[in-house]
C-alpha cells in the first residue's frame, strides 16, 4: 500500500478519537460533526507537511484545536459591537451578542490563565486530557494511578464551572 493510501487510512482511522473531543470542545454533536468534517479536509490538503515520524493523533488534535480557537475568535469577533457613546452606564449593560451568555463569551485566554492557575497536580491531567488524552494514557505518563485521574479531573472541571458559572 503507497504512502497516500496509508495517511487516508490513518484520518479514517482517527474519526472517532475526533469526533470525542471535537465533543468536549464544541458540547454540541452537530458543531462537533462540523469540526470533524473542517479537521478531516484540512489533513487531507497539508498531507504534505506531516512528517513520517511524527505522531500523527497530535497532529490532528492540534489541527482540531487550531481551528476550534481560530472559529472561535472569528464568532468572537463577529459578535463585538463598539460603543462609541459618553454614556458609561449604558455601555455596562448587556447587550444582545447572539451568544448564550449575558456579557458575551469568555476568551480562551481568561479561561486558560484560569486553568494555569491550579495546581500542578490537577491542571496536567487536566489539560492532557482536553489534549485528547485518554484517562488510561495520562495515567502512564504522570505514573499515577487511574482513579486519582479521574477524580483530579472530575474536580478541575468542577472547579472551572464554579469559577465560570457567572458566565453562562
Amino acid at each position: 500500500m503507497n504512502s497516500k493510501n496509508t495517511f487516508k487510512s490513518s484520518i479514517l482511522g482517527m474519526q472517532g478519537n475526533l469526533l470525542s473531543f471535537a465533543l468536549k470542545l464544541t458540547l454540541n454533536r452537530d458543531e462537533a460533526q462540523d469540526l470533524v468534517q473542517d479537521t478531516t479536509l484540512k489533513a487531507l490538503k497539508n498531507e504534505e507537511k506531516f512528517v513520517d515520524n511524527a505522531n500523527f493523533k497530535g497532529w490532528m488534535l492540534t489541527i482540531m484545536r487550531n481551528i476550534f480557537i481560530n472559529n472561535y475568535r472569528k464568532s468572537a469577533r463577529e459578535n463585538t459591537m463598539v460603543d462609541s457613546s459618553d454614556d458609561l452606564y449604558r455601555l455596562n449593560l448587556p447587550q444582545d451578542s447572539g451568544l448564550d451568555t449575558p456579557d458575551g463569551a469568555f476568551a480562551i485566554s481568561e479561561i486558560s490563565s484560569i486553568i494555569a492557575s491550579f495546581p500542578d497536580d490537577f491542571r496536567k491531567p487536566f489539560t492532557m486530557h482536553i489534549a485528547g488524552y485518554k484517562y488510561e494514557e495520562i495515567s502512564e505518563k504522570l505514573n499515577m494511578p487511574l482513579g486519582t485521574v479521574k477524580s483530579r479531573i472530575f474536580f478541575t472541571r468542577k472547579r472551572l464551572r464554579e469559577i465560570l458559572r457567572d458566565y453562562r
